[in-house]
């Protein structure tokens, strides 16, 4: 069995209680002691920055991820991650499947995480250069190695359905390039037009998020996993909120079902009750 030494990490370090090595005694997220000195001095926002970067944020960082994750805390009924927690909600299906199902469809390449991820790889190549942005939304580089995830159909961070950008994206870009200590989102706020020009397709929020988590500090991979992460609230919600309403109203696509040996109106269905055996019956 694994000891309490067995395990190494940059990011936490526990001493152990004096009658009992598995028990901590003190824990430290990165060199920070969290139940002696954290709790109760510092925010979540400020805590969760910490942990992802292992640096206290500044302000302007604090107010700028508060800003997104007010955004992405509830995508709403018709993203996708959402509808499908809804589902198992609807369903009777445990708090942790309901989240397991948002995870799943909402860690994809439409509008998911790993478009995100994509979009944030954009950045870290070309930064803030506008000739170089529209080369690679119009003729975007072919993958050179196998991937468990197929090619993207469509440029990152935009929404190949779209007809125009939705005032909600509108509106979260300018909050965040106004609070925002990095370049990018402002410079995305003043470009947008031109490269949605290039891209064919209007920006979405996927694109918001990512030049935000960028203008953060953050890489590519701790982009991806901050937005499964903060999307959950939404999920978890509407999931909770389904449940409570039942399968009868959710909104099932009706008229893909055909039901090959219908039972008929209720008060001709046999009593279903009078066929079951009874106790003890053989």
């Amino acid at each position: 069995m694994s000891g309490p030494d067995d395990f190494h990490s940059h990011i936490w370090e526990e001493e152990p209680e004096a009658d009992d090595p598995f028990a901590a005694a003190a824990c430290f997220a990165h060199g920070y002691d969290v139940y002696g000195d954290l709790l109760g001095r510092v925010r979540f926002t400020q805590y969760l920055y910490l942990l992802f970067t292992g640096r206290a944020p500044s302000p302007a960082t604090e107010r700028t991820l508060d800003l997104l994750m007010v955004a992405l805390a509830n995508p709403g009924p018709r993203e996708a991650s959402v509808y499908a927690a809804m589902n198992a909600g609807v369903g009777g299906s445990t708090p942790g499947a309901c989240l397991i199902a948002a995870l799943a469809v909402g860690a994809g390449q439409y509008g998911g995480a790993h478009e995100v991820w994509h979009a944030m790889t954009l950045w870290e190549q070309h930064e803030t250069s506008l000739a170089a942005w529209e080369r690679a939304l119009r003729q975007p580089e072919a993958p050179t190695r196998a991937d468990i995830w197929p090619p993207m159909e469509h440029p990152p961070g935009f929404n190949p359905n779209g007809e125009s950008c939705p005032q909600p994206v509108r509106q979260t870009l300018s909050a965040l390039a106004q609070a925002s200590p990095g370049p990018r989102l402002a410079w995305l706020q003043e470009h947008r037009v031109p490269l949605e020009s290039a891209a064919a397709c209007p920006l979405a929020m996927s694109g918001v998020t990512a030049a935000a988590l960028a203008d953060l500090g953050l890489n590519p991979d701790q982009g991806e996993l901050l937005t499964l992460l903060l999307r959950l609230p939404g999920a978890a919600v509407h999931a909770l909120e389904q449940r409570q309403v039942g399968w009868r109203r959710f909104p099932f696509y009706r008229d893909a079902l055909h039901i090959l040996d219908d039972p008929g109106p209720v008060g001709e269905r046999p009593d279903l009750e009078a066929l079951r055996p009874s106790r003890g019956a053989p």
